[in-house]
């Protein structure tokens, strides 16, 4: 008896905490792991170390704030941005879910170096973000405003620079 009530014990523990990562990796639940910062300053510089631009950013660093996005954001300035803090450095697609305005995706892989510029446009009116894919290589995306990236010279081989504020 005593050994039936420790394995349903044990079998309930493993369920609730079963339960709790599934929770965290949906975003339901902060992820105590993740870095959790709001927001960074992202500095842009050309291979000889030129400063190309500033990006105020906010930081997904979840997967509810990566899903998000800006999908919740009515537009933006320029200078202003989102850094999405990926689990890994891989191959990865973003797509315009639920936006309103066009962007540049620009991802950079762990060491910070640019890999590829997408300059995305807003999906057109009943297009299905999802449908509007962008690939890409990194560990960082960075989206800041159409244009934006040429306007400041960003280009593939450049380098960001990530400094979290606390």
């Amino acid at each position: 008896m005593e050994r039936e009530r420790i394995l349903s014990v044990a079998v309930l523990v493993f369920l609730v905490g079963a339960a709790g990562l599934v929770a965290v990796q949906a975003g339901y639940l902060p992820n105590p792991a993740a870095d959790a910062h709001d927001r960074a300053r992202v500095t842009v510089v050309d291979e000889g170390g030129e400063e190309l631009a500033v990006v105020d950013a906010r930081v997904a660093d979840t997967p509810r704030e990566r899903r998000i996005g800006l999908g919740e954001t009515d537009s933006l300035e320029n200078g202003s941005g989102m850094l999405f803090v990926l689990d890994a450095e891989d191959e990865h697609v973003f797509v315009m879910r639920n936006m309103d305005f066009p962007i540049d995706i620009v991802y950079a892989d762990a060491n910070g170096t640019i890999t590829r510029i997408h300059h995305a446009r807003e999906p057109p009116p009943g297009v299905d973000g999802e449908s509007l894919r962008y690939p890409g290589y990194g560990k960082y995306v960075l989206e800041v405003p159409r244009g934006y990236a040429n306007a400041t010279g960003m280009d593939e081989g450049d380098r960001i620079e990530i400094e979290y504020a606390d």
